[in-house]
C-alpha cells in the first residue's frame, strides 16, 4: 500500500508539462516565477508571484538569496527566552519535581514551534525560513533528549544566523552548541572514557557523508577524533560551552592521515579539508531544492567553488537556482513538500486567517515532521518517505478541514483550532484573483490558471462538466500532484 501511494504521488508525472520552463531562462516568466518561489519557499501567492515576473533570472536569483541572508525575524521572541533558568535538573529531589519541570519546558518548545509557524507565515523572505529549517534537519536535535527549551532556542539562532553564511562558521558554533552537546553526549566525553557519538555523526552526517565507496574515514579515524573533542562540554546553569582541560586528552592524535595534538576545532577544520566535504553538502542542497538525482558534473563544480569560496552557503544556492537542471520541465513535480512545507504553504498562498499558529504546529506532528523533535540524528529522511498510506489521507484531510471550517467533526478539533481560532478558507476572493467565481464553472482559461497556480504538473484527475469553481479548487487540493514541488 506505502509503494503504491508512492508511485500515485511520484509515477509518470515528471515531464506532463513540459511547455511551462525553459532551461536557464533570461526573464521570468510567470510560471517560473512561481517555480523558483515554490522551491525556494513555500506555495507563494499571486502577488509574490507578480513582484517576480519580468525580471532578469540570475539578478533575480541574487536578489532572493540576498534578502534571505539578510533577513531578520518579524515577531518578539517567546516570552520563556528572557525567563531565568529553570531550577538545574540536579537540585531537583522528587520526581513529581523533574516531571513538572519537564512538562515546563516541553510546554516552553510547543511555544517556540508557535512561534517559528508564524514566523514562516508572516516572512518576507521565506528563503531564510526553508534554509533555518533545512539545517534543523541537518544537525538534528531533538528537545526530548535535550528537555530545555532555551538550549533549543539558542541552537535555533545559531541555525538562523548561519543559514546562508559560511558552513564552516555554522559547523564551529554547532559543535560548541549546548543543545547538540547534551544531545550527541559531548557533556560526558573525557579522556579516560572517550564517546563516540559526535565525532561519528560530525563525520557520516554532519560533513563527510554515510559509508559508501567513496568513505575517507575509518572507526580509527572516529575514535581519534572523540578524543579531540574531550572536554568540550557545558556550564549548565549558564547554559554556555565550557571547555574543562583536565577532561581533555591533549596528547597527539592521528586523523586522516594527519597526527598532530589536535583539539576539536582542529578536527573539524581537517574535515572541511577532504573534497568529500564540499560534494556531500552541496548534494545534499541538490536533493533539497533541484532534484533527487544530483549531476555528478554540476555537483564537482559547484562543490569546487563552494571550498574556495571557504564554504559560503549563499553561493551554493545561487549555483544550484541557475542550472539548467534546476529549471528543467524533468525536474518539475519531482521533489515531495513536506509537512511544513505543505501547511504553512497553503496558508500563505490561500491567505488563511490564522489568528492562532497551533493548528499547522498540530497537524505537521500528526503528518510526520514534529518541529524540535525529528526522529533520530539522521533526521527527517524526506522525499517519498513523506508520503504513505496513512499519512497522504491526513494531508488529505488537511484540505477538507480547510473547506469544511468551524463546524469540521470534533475528531479532527486539534487540526482544526485552538483558543478559538479556527482553520479556514475564503476560497472566493482567491478566485476572483483568476477570474473565477465560486459558485460558477470555470472556464479553460480560468481552470489552467487556477491549476498553474497551485500544481507542479498537471492534475491527474480530469475536469468534470458541471463542475462550479470552489469544487474544482477543492478537487485541486485533493489531488496527488498537490503533494509535489
Amino acid at each position: 500500500m506505502m509503494q503504491a501511494c508512492r508511485t500515485l504521488v511520484l509515477g509518470g508525472l515528471v515531464g506532463l508539462w513540459a511547455a511551462v520552463a525553459l532551461a536557464a531562462p533570461d526573464r521570468l516568466s510567470p510560471d517560473q516565477a512561481r517555480h523558483l518561489l515554490l522551491r525556494t519557499g513555500f506555495a507563494p501567492n499571486q502577488s509574490e508571484v507578480d513582484a517576480w515576473v519580468g525580471q532578469d533570472a540570475a539578478k533575480a536569483v541574487a536578489q532572493l538569496v540576498g534578502s534571505a541572508r539578510l533577513a531578520r525575524t518579524l515577531h518578539p521572541a517567546p516570552g520563556f527566552v528572557d525567563q531565568p533558568p529553570p531550577v538545574p535538573y540536579r537540585l531537583l529531589t522528587t520526581v513529581e519535581e523533574r516531571q513538572a519541570q519537564r512538562r515546563e519546558q516541553m510546554a516552553q518548545g510547543l511555544e517556540m514551534k508557535r512561534w517559528w509557524v508564524r514566523e514562516m507565515i508572516d516572512s518576507r523572505a521565506p528563503l531564510q525560513e526553508r534554509m533555518t529549517l533545512f539545517w534543523h534537519n541537518h544537525f538534528a536535535t531533538s528537545q526530548q533528549k535535550v528537555v530545555r527549551a532555551q538550549a533549543m532556542w539558542q541552537q535555533h539562532g545559531v541555525l538562523r544566523a548561519h543559514a546562508l553564511g559560511s558552513f564552516r562558521a555554522l559547523l564551529h558554533a554547532v559543535a560548541k552548541d549546548p543543545a547538540m552537546l547534551v544531545y550527541l553526549d559531548g557533556v560526558s566525553n573525557r579522556k579516560n572514557a572517550p564517546n563516540e557519538n559526535f565525532a561519528r555523526e560530525v563525520m557520516e552526517l554532519f560533513v563527510l557523508g554515510e559509508s559508501g565507496p567513496a568513505q575517507v574515514y575509518s572507526e580509527q579515524d572516529i575514535r581519534e577524533a572523540a578524543r579531540a573533542f574531550t572536554g568540550w562540554s557545558i556550564d549548565a546553569d549558564r547554559l554556555q560551552f565550557r571547555f574543562r582541560p583536565a577532561l581533555h586528552d591533549s596528547g597527539s592524535k592521528t586523523v586522516l592521515g594527519h597526527s598532530a595534538q589536535m583539539d576539536g576545532d582542529d578536527v573539524l577544520d581537517l574535515l572541511l579539508q577532504q573534497p568529500a566535504a564540499a560534494q556531500f553538502l552541496v548534494s545534499k542542497m541538490w536533493r533539497e531544492f533541484v532534484s533527487p538525482d544530483p549531476e555528478p558534473a554540476q555537483v564537482q563544480r559547484i562543490a569546487w567553488l563552494f571550498a574556495r569560496s571557504d564554504f559560503d552557503i549563499a553561493l551554493v544556492l545561487r549555483e544550484l537556482l541557475f542550472t539548467d537542471a534546476f529549471w528543467s520541465p524533468a525536474s518539475r513535480g519531482t521533489l515531495v513538500k513536506s509537512p511544513v512545507e505543505l501547511l504553512v504553504g497553503t496558508v500563505r498562498q490561500f491567505g488563511v486567517a490564522l489568528p492562532d499558529t497551533f493548528p499547522l504546529v498540530v497537524a505537521s506532528a500528526q503528518l510526520g515532521q514534529n518541529l524540535l523533535v525529528p526522529p533520530n540524528v539522521k533526521g527527517w529522511p524526506g522525499y517519498t518517505a513523506w508520503i504513505d498510506a496513512s499519512s497522504l489521507l491526513g494531508r488529505k484531510r488537511f484540505a477538507a478541514v480547510l473547506f469544511q471550517g468551524p463546524d469540521m467533526a470534533t475528531g479532527q478539533g486539534a487540526m482544526q483550532r485552538a483558543g478559538g481560532a479556527s482553520l479556514r478558507l475564503d476560497a472566493e476572493p482567491w478566485l476572483v484573483a483568476h477570474g473565477a467565481s465560486s459558485d460558477r464553472e470555470p472556464d479553460d482559461i480560468q481552470r489552467a490558471s487556477i491549476a498553474q497556480a497551485m500544481l507542479a504538473l498537471p492534475p491527474t484527475q480530469p475536469f468534470v462538466p458541471g463542475t462550479v469553481a470552489v469544487s474544482y479548487l477543492r478537487s485541486l487540493m485533493q489531488d496527488a500532484v498537490y503533494q509535489l514541488k
